[in-house]
């Protein structure tokens, strides 16, 4: 089995749950290792709550790409499962650009 993904989770204008700092870890692992992301990756996630906007923001950090996915809704919990959508077609277009680089040289 894998090692697990190390994943800052961070909190502002809110108070800080277990609850959703599992949840947010949990989808945002799953995503990650279906895409085989794992060694030397730096993954930050920001919880955060203005108002009615609730904000998750996932910024995936590596020697190879720099990926940032921001979703804003009315619950926390749907704006973690809604940030990755865009997180992962962000992953499928790096990969398909290494993929495409690597036959053309």
């Amino acid at each position: 089995m894998s090692e697990p993904l190390n994943i800052l989770v961070t909190f502002r204008h809110t108070e800080p749950t277990e609850a959703l700092r599992q949840h947010a870890i949990e989808k945002i692992s799953h995503a990650l290792n279906k895409y085989s992301i794992r060694d030397g990756v730096e993954i930050s996630v920001t919880l955060s709550v203005e108002k009615r906007d609730h904000t998750a923001e996932v910024r995936v950090k590596s020697l190879g790409f720099d990926l940032t996915a921001k979703v804003t809704t009315e619950d926390l919990y749907s704006a973690i499962d809604q940030v990755i959508d865009p997180l992962e077609a962000q992953i499928r277009k790096n990969k398909d650009k290494q993929i495409t680089a690597k036959h053309q040289a």
